[in-house]
């Protein structure tokens, strides 16, 4: 089990739900970082408004931050699916029809 690894993927109704919500994230967090960094970067043209742009571009880094996090978070929390669905699979009352399907 290698994280960020395409080639380690079984895809399944859970593990491609938990893989769309994180890309929703992710790409969320993008656009309110950019638009922090936009909004900052008008407001940091008069003297006026200035330390709402600093706090924007503050919040657009914290923003960019997360991205990373997001991502790791998603494999871990990939990882952790595949694992219990190998234990479900080699538990001997599990049955086996559950998940043939899988393997084809």
């Amino acid at each position: 089990m290698r994280l960020f690894d395409p080639r380690d993927r079984e895809t399944t109704g859970q593990t491609a739900r938990v893989y769309a919500i994180f890309e929703v994230l992710h790409t969320a967090v993008d656009f309110l970082a950019a638009g922090l960094f936009i909004v900052g970067s008008v407001l940091f043209f008069s003297e006026a408004t200035k330390t709402a742009g600093t706090w924007c571009f503050l919040l657009g880094s914290i923003c960019f931050a997360l991205k990373p996090t997001i991502r790791l978070t998603r494999e871990l929390r990939l990882a952790s699916l595949r694992r219990v669905d190998r234990l479900a699979e080699k538990a001997p009352e599990a049955p086996r029809d559950l998940f043939s399907e899988r393997r084809r």
